[in-house]
This record gives structure tokens, sequence and C-alpha cells, in this order.
């Protein structure tokens, strides 16, 4: 208890971010600080009060994993505190069972001065903020429970029993804290709903901090309090300075200081920077098209945003985890010169397969002083480690990126200072998943960043939104980041800033590029004073002619040279064309390994050698300014939408498969992207060319509904497999739009002189900047559709869309958890309960546990491959050629360095063997609840594990069913011929 009261001072000078501390002064005193520090000490020092109870004593040396020595142990500690008259049951008795969490909250208001019924008293005097902070309290292993719950809890613990006790520990804490125990319930009064996971969240971190033993220490008995107290002070500040936890202090930074690569701002970035609130969170919008500046800006607010509110940090927000992995070198980049004093800066990177990217071995490395230790065995294997954080060991730099390895563990990467992780960390944050309010506590103290906006579905934008409004009465600021948005999300994203702020929301009617909004509601639209170049691409409307086609007519348009990409919406059809892509390139002098086709359902270990290699290739050079040397003279890549989001590639030329409209304008961004390689471009592909491929129906139209095999009785119809990922009307519309293009007179100004130039050759000038907004606008709020066949097509699909939308809003509705109602009143406490059954459950039923997407869902599996040697014993590799063996020993996280770097190397290992099964492929395998354990390995113990021969065939997990594996197409559930 004095542990996490230490740390919990220390945590409030050191890391909370000041409009943080200025609420919970407001909450826990009146509005002044140093009281409300202390009641914060004492209040997170008393989370554990309810230890003291039988149901909680008596489990010492009694769990099912306590033998010999440890039992013994018990039995005669238990029978001393019967002895110093501690009500405690004979040995042999039962004690109610409660948690302990949940005693606390039963007792704690009472204790402190409640009359209320509840309370056992007349029902007067009556605290409601004591029993909102009891409430909270119960909630610190994750949940915050019902008021049911709580109100069982009274069985376990008598007040008769233990009442001396209580009071003992609550008298001797207030002396030590110098709290006021007679005006302290009157000081409590947590009404901004805000204030509830921000103290719920900060006695978590406490506690999580308290409890590591390598950070305190145990204490004789014998000693004095006092002597306690003064140890536990001492170690809360060793802490604190071990973890990194001291909040970021920026001093003042010319954008060159920050940026050197590019030392001078773009006029939008310039004029964006003029228009930066002087004091005050904002939210920042910024739009733009890729490659356009924007996460330069955003950084620079983040750090412009940090010296005005004092906040401690940042989280930048990528969608995917690919994304997140490349994404880290640059926020290292900028990290090691955003500081005002020289300084180590904690950055986590925040996803599920974290561990298994190289830079986050490297920050661990870093953050030991070791340069290399810890990842070499790994690195042998794993040939792709880059050298992500070279410029962090220049000695003349004033931040260095590291990572200590308490943030790895689950929740724990949003309490470092800065992050940078995956969206789905934020969705989760404002539903009420367990430790919900951890994550948003660790939120609220930083700017957030949220990239690649437009790229969400309307369930992430709607979670996104109450995230945003919990962050805005929070204090906090946010900065999103995206291509042009539609009018109707970027007034969302506006009205969800203000709905936390408790202001009017303001309607918008200019557009940005940047999009400001003060915590007054007050919109800023700033748009530069000269127009960003114009970024001129040939977007050709084709019908796709099928794989081999496609890939003969590729392999000769590149035969001379030339990087081409092919976007393809499913894996099967990337990896058929890549097959015909193979089976052709000798035919047109092409060499096997200029054809490379990437796509998720590779296993890690793979995908990620890949986008390594890609980026260090087709990506910017060391020197931005020059032609990466590294670039090849020709190269084919088939891909997936892994290429879609984030990744900083430059193709020559695109062809992509028809999908929705602004995703189209975001695979454009992957054609010309860095100017230094203009002029070693082909002399056909110096003009940026994208072909859009689509499936035409035989009425001419694009097909866009599913396929029906006639199977069930229905009659058969062709189709586009497509649909399956994405809506019909999202096709139908992108195809309408951009058929629009090809056959009306050039708006190009390029173009004026010229007599239709784009309809004589089948193709239309597109620019992001003059047409993206038009196109996406029309796309989300259409007009009337035409009386045509193909506006007969749009109407039929726009209802099927407009349901699934409603579908995904409704969803999103009853999970997110809003700080105030639609009538403006506060959310209470027991709004934000996370289920009756003691807390344990999500919110009482399966079906409304929390997501951060309504993809698919996945089950995820660890993929290993066996062989067997002459004498028939077998053995297990990571690759199916068998050259890496698995490691399936249990390693110890906690024991000596061998110990801990063999752990990480292995865990490592595993997540780049992590696959997600899709729910579907479960129609024609065996659920996991039916596989046989997987019993040749303590390490894989209570894991999913399927096996796979060296001919890709399975033989472990589910044997029964149409699974395979190849290198090349991955897991995949093989087709009926």
């Amino acid at each position: 208890m004095l542990d996490v009261g230490a740390i919990t001072g220390e945590l409030w000078d050191n890391y909370l971010a000041r409009p943080v501390r200025d609420r919970l002064a407001e909450a826990l005193g009146a509005g002044e600080e140093p009281v409300a520090r202390r009641n914060a000490m004492f209040y997170a020092a008393l989370h554990d009060l309810g230890k003291a109870s039988a149901c909680f004593l008596v489990r010492f040396g009694t769990s099912r994993w306590d033998r010999g020595q440890l039992r013994q142990e018990g039995r005669a500690w238990r029978a001393t505190a019967r002895r110093a008259g501690l009500p405690l049951p004979p040995e042999s008795g039962m004690a109610p069972r409660a948690g302990h969490q949940h005693i606390t909250a039963h007792h704690l208001p009472r204790l402190l001065g409640c009359r209320c019924g509840h309370c056992g008293g007349a029902g007067r005097p009556t605290f409601p903020g004591l029993h909102t902070m009891a409430l909270l309290l119960g909630g610190h292993h994750g949940h915050i429970p019902h008021l049911d719950t709580v109100h069982r809890a009274a069985r376990a613990a008598r007040a008769d029993d233990w009442e001396p006790y209580y009071r003992h520990m609550i008298d001797t804490l207030a002396r030590l804290f110098g709290v006021d125990l007679e005006h302290l319930p009157q000081r409590t009064c947590l009404e901004r709903p805000a204030n509830l996971p921000l103290f719920a969240g900060l006695v978590v971190m406490a506690d999580w901090i308290a409890s590591d033993e390598t950070l305190f220490h145990y204490r004789l008995p014998v000693q004095p309090v006092e002597r306690w107290w003064n140890a536990s002070r001492k170690e809360a500040d060793a802490a604190v300075r071990k973890l990194r936890l001291h909040s970021w202090d920026p001093g003042p930074a010319q954008w060159a200081g920050l940026f050197p690569d590019t030392p001078r701002p773009r006029p939008f970035q310039a004029t964006a920077m003029k228009a930066a609130p002087a004091d005050g969170p904002a939210l920042v919008i910024v739009e733009g098209a890729t490659g356009s500046g924007k996460t330069s800006l955003a950084l620079w607010y983040a750090h412009h945003l940090a010296r005005v509110n004092g906040y401690h940090g940042l989280y930048v927000a990528m969608p995917t985890r690919s994304a997140t992995d490349q994404a880290a070198a640059e926020y290292v980049s900028f990290l090691t010169h955003a500081f005002g004093t020289p300084t180590d800066a904690n950055l986590a990177i925040v996803h599920g397969t974290a561990e298994a990217s190289s830079a986050v071995h490297q920050l661990l490395d870093a953050g030991e002083g070791r340069r290399g230790g810890g990842h070499e065995h790994v690195a042998d294997t794993l040939p792709f480690i880059e050298d992500t954080l070279s410029c962090a060991q220049d000695s003349e730099t004033c931040g260095r990126p590291v990572l200590d390895p308490w943030y790895l563990r689950r929740c724990r990467g949003l309490l470092s200072p800065f992050g940078i992780g995956t969206v789905d960390q934020i969705t989760l944050a404002a539903q009420a998943s367990e430790h919900w309010f951890l994550r948003l506590f660790g939120l609220a103290n930083k700017t957030v960043i949220i990239d690649e906006a437009h790229a969400y579905e309307l369930f992430q934008e709607r979670l996104l939104e109450a995230a945003i409004s919990w962050l805005a009465d929070a204090g906090a600021s946010v900065v999103v980041l995206s291509a042009t948005l539609p009018t109707v999300t970027r007034q969302a994203l506006v009205d969800a800033w203000c709905r936390g702020h408790r202001t009017q929301p303001r309607a918008l009617r200019t557009n940005g590029p940047v999009t400001l909004v003060d915590e007054d509601g007050r919109v800023t639209c700033v748009r530069p004073d000269e127009e960003p170049a114009a970024h001129h691409t040939c977007v050709e409307l084709a019908p796709d002619p099928g794989p081999a086609e496609l890939a003969d007519l590729i392999l000769r348009e590149a035969a001379g040279g030339g990087i081409i990409t092919v976007i393809r919406n499913r894996v099967d059809s990337a990896h058929d064309l890549w097959t015909e892509a193979l089976a052709l390139a000798g035919k047109h002098g092409w060499r096997r390994e200029e054809i490379v086709l990437l796509h998720g359902q590779m296993l890690p270990r793979i995908r990620l050698v890949r986008e390594v290699s890609l980026r260090e290739t087709l990506g910017p050079g060391k020197d931005r300014s020059e032609r990466n040397p590294a670039r090849p003279k020709r190269l084919l890549v088939i891909a997936t939408q892994l290429l879609e989001q984030s990744l900083d590639l430059d193709f020559d030329r695109l062809y992509t498969d028809l999908a929705p409209v602004d995703l189209l304008i975001q695979r454009r961004g992957r054609l010309h992207r860095h100017a230094p390689n203009q002029e070693g471009r082909p002399a056909s592909m110096r003009d940026a060319r994208m072909t859009v491929l689509h499936l035409p129906g035989p009425d001419g139209l694009p097909l866009v509904r599913v396929p029906v095999d006639g199977a069930l009785g229905t009659p058969a119809a062709p189709g586009n497999k497509d649909a399956h990922v994405y809506a019909p009307y999202a096709l139908a519309m992108s195809w309408y739009l951009l058929h629009g293009l090809v056959t009306a007179p050039s708006s190009c100004p390029l173009h004026a002189d010229e007599p239709n130039p784009e309809r004589r050759h089948g193709t239309a000038c597109f620019d992001a900047m003059r047409d993206g907004a038009s196109l996406i606008e029309r796309a989300y709020n259409p007009a009337p559709f035409p009386v045509t066949p193909i506006g007969s097509l749009l109407r039929a699909t726009h209802e099927r869309w407009t349901d699934d939308l409603g579908d995904q809003d409704n969803t999103a509705y009853v999970r997110a958890l809003h700080p105030y109602g639609l009538d403006g009143e506060p959310t209470g406490v027991e709004a934000l309960k996370s289920g009756e059954a003691h807390g344990r459950g999500s919110d009482g039923t399966r079906e409304l546990a929390a997501r951060s997407r309504m993809g698919e869902p996945t089950t995820s599996v660890i993929v290993l491959f066996r062989r067997y040697a002459d004498d028939g014993s077998p053995s297990h590799s990571y690759d199916i050629d068998g050259n890496i063996p698995a490691d399936l020993d249990d390693h110890s996280a906690q024991g000596d360095q061998e110990s801990i770097e063999a752990h990480r190397a292995q865990q490592r290992n595993l997540l780049l063997n992590t696959f997600g099964l899709p729910a579907s492929w479960f129609r024609q395998i065996p659920p996991v609840s039916e596989w046989p354990p997987f019993s040749e390995g303590r390490a894989l113990r209570n894991r999913h594990v399927i096996v796979f021969d060296d001919g890709g065939r399975c033989v472990g997990g589910p044997k029964q069913g149409p699974i395979a594996y190849n290198s090349a197409r991955g897991l995949h559930v093989v087709r009926k011929t």
C-alpha cells in the first residue's frame, strides 16, 4: 500500500500531463493541487484494503500449484495469525469468497464517513463521490464492477470482524500522507466523466509498477512504518527514472531542427504552423495526397502541443501492423531531434506481434546499453534486421529512443510516453473491454495522432469518435491524418470533439486541407497561399483480361525496364497472376526473382522479409534528395491491399483491381512517389499511369455482385468474388465515376488546348488535389442516380450498402462508451461497469464482447513444420525447408540474462509463425476445441498449433479438412477443382 501511494505521487509529479493534473485536482482537491495529490496517493494506496479478509488471506499456500514447503509455511502463518487475533476460519473451514477489490469497494464509503442506507446509516451525511471512488478502486483488476457484485462482497469480510484493521490502515496512511480525513469526503467529487477512467487508470498503473519485484523490494516487519515509507519513496523515484516516465519537456525548435532532411516546410505546412493555437488542446485534421508531408506536420503539432499543454508524449495510430513497423523508423528519427534536453525517450511499438519487429529488439538493446545483443541468434536466421536505430546511437543528437521490457506486457505499451501502434488500441479504449480505462488513461496524457483515417470502416469511425470525445474531456489533443475525407466524416470528427468539450458543434463551411478546432469549438480552416504542385496521373478503365493475358501484357510492357505493381483485392487472384507470370517469365527474358508476391496469408516470417526488401529497394535512400542506389532496373510486385496503406514505396507503373474510389486514390499514392527517381524511369513510364481493371458483365456494366453457384437450387449467376471484400455499391460507384472521367471532356489544364485527348486514348488525366474531393463526395453523398442501366445498378446496390452501414453504426453504438449522452448529461460510473459476473465478463454476453473492427474474426494459431530423421525421430522447424529449428523448451522471462534472451528470441520466432485462421475456414475444418493438444514442447502448452510436413500437408492440429501450406500461397484452404 505504501509503495502504491509513493509511486502515485511520483506519477503525479513527473508523468501526468498538465490538463490531467488539473482535472484530477478538481476531482480530488476542489482545485487545490497539493491537496489533490495527497488524496490521490491515499486512495490509490487503499485499493488493496480488501486483502484484509479471510477469503484472501487463507489463499497463501493453498493453491493447487503450491507444493511442500510453501504449503507448510502457509499453515504456520495462518496459525500465527489466528493467535494474533485475525478472524480467520479454522484450517478445515471455508471462508466466503469475493474478490478483494470488491471488498474494498464495499467497505470504503462507510469507513470514510458516508452514512447512506447502503453503508448501514440513517441517510446523512451522504457522499456520492465516495461510492464513485469505491467502484473505481474496485475495478483495479481491469473491470469496473456492477453494484450487485460489490454488495455480494459484504459477506466475505464482515465489518464487525475487520473494522479495527481497516481503521488502523486508514489512519496510518492518512497520517503518513498528510490527508485531512474530515474534509476528504467533500473534496471527492468525480463529476467530470473523464476523471473516472483517468483516476482508475492511474491506480492500475501505480499498482503494476509497485508490484514489480525488480523495482520494489520486501521489507522486514520489525521496521517502523515511517522507515517503510521512506524506502517506498526512494524506490518510487528510482522506478520512475528506470521506466523513463518523466514528462517530455520539449524546448523551442525550428522546423529544420526537427526535420533536418527537409529543412524548409512546404507552403501548406508553413500556413498550418502559423494557425496553431497558442495554448489549450486542439483537434487538427490534415488532409492531403500521399507524400504531401502530412506526417511531418503532425509531428510538428505534437511537439508544439506538448510545449503549450504539458503533454508527456505522443501516440501514433496506424491502420495495420505492417504500417506500424515501417513508420517506427520515421518516428525514431523524429525523437532523436525533438527533445529539449539530452535524455532517453521510451518508444513502445504497440500491436499483437510487436515482439516480432526488429525495431522492438533494437529499442530493447538500446535501453540496455547494448548494441546487437539480445537478438543476435535471431538475426542469424532472420537476416532482415534493419538498422533503424543507427541515428539513435549518434552522441550528438539530443534524444535516444529506447524501450524498457516492462512495456511489452499487455496494455502497458500505451503507458509509455511515446508509442506507435495500431488503431485498435484506440477503438478498444472506448469500449468496456478489460482495462479499457487504462488504455484511455495512457492516451489522455499525450497528443494522439490517427493516421490513414480514410481507411477505416464506419464501425471503427464511430468508435474513434467516442474515443475522441473522451480525449477531449480529458484535455488531450488529437491530430487526424487522411486523404480527402467526405464532408460528413470530417463533420463527425468535429462533432465528437465538441461533445467532449460540451460546446455547440459548428458546421464546416469550407475545406482545409487543414482544419483546426479549439476547446471552445471554434473552427479554423487553413489553406496555403499557393496551391501545391499538381500530380497528374493518366487513369485508364479497362476490362480484366484474366491472369494469363494480364501477366503476358505486363511482362512485355516492362521487358526493357520498369518497376510495376499490380494490387489485387484477393489473395487468390494475386496468387493466380503470380503463377502465370512465373510461367511466362522465361519467354519474355525475366528472372523469377524479379517477380515478387506479397499478401497477408503469408506467415509473418516470410512476409516481413519481403516487406523489408521492398522498402530497401523501392523506398527512399538514406539521402532522400538522391535516387535510391539500390533501386532495380526491373521488378514486378503482385500484392494485395498490403501495399495500399503507409508503405513508402515508389512504382513506375500501377495496375489495380476496381475498388472504392477513396482506396483507388490511396493506391495511386504508390505511383511516382519519390521525385528523385523521375529521371531514372523508362521513357514509356515517365508519365504516371494507373490502369483500373474491372470484370465486365454481358450488359457492358461491371460485375459487382457475389457470384451464385446454383448449388442450393437458386439459378446460377456470374459475379465478382471481390464483392466479398468490398460492397457492390462501392465497386459500382467507382466504375461509374471513372467511366465518367474517361468519357467526359478533359478538365486538365495541361490539355486545355487539345481537343479532348483523354477520350481519344480511353484515359483521363486525374489529379488527387484537383479531383479527389469531388469524386469522394459524389461517392459517399451521391446525387440522384441517372435513369440508365448503371443508375439501376447503383440504386439496387445502394440500398444494401446503406443497410450495412446502419448495421455498423448500430453495432458501434451498443459497444461504445461515451462521456456524455445525447442529451448532454455526463456519464456516471455505473454506466462504465464491465459485467455483472464479478466483473469478469465483457458486459455479460459473448455477443457484446469488445472488438476493434467488423472484419471476419480470426483464431490465432502457431504454425510448425515436422520432419523425420533416418531413425524415424521427429523434429520441428519454423520453416518448411527445415533450416530454422524450433526451440520449444520453456524459457523463463525472469531468469538470468541468457534465459531472458532465449525467451525473447523464442517469443519472436513464435510470433513470426503466428497466423490468424479466418472464422469461415472452420466450415471446412474442425473447431480448435476438437484439435488434439500439441504435447511436444512445453512452450506451446495451451496454444493452438498446426503442423505441416515438408510437402505442406497438414499432419497436426486440424488433420481433417482441406488446409495446406506453401511458401508462396501461405496457409490456405485447397480450392475444389
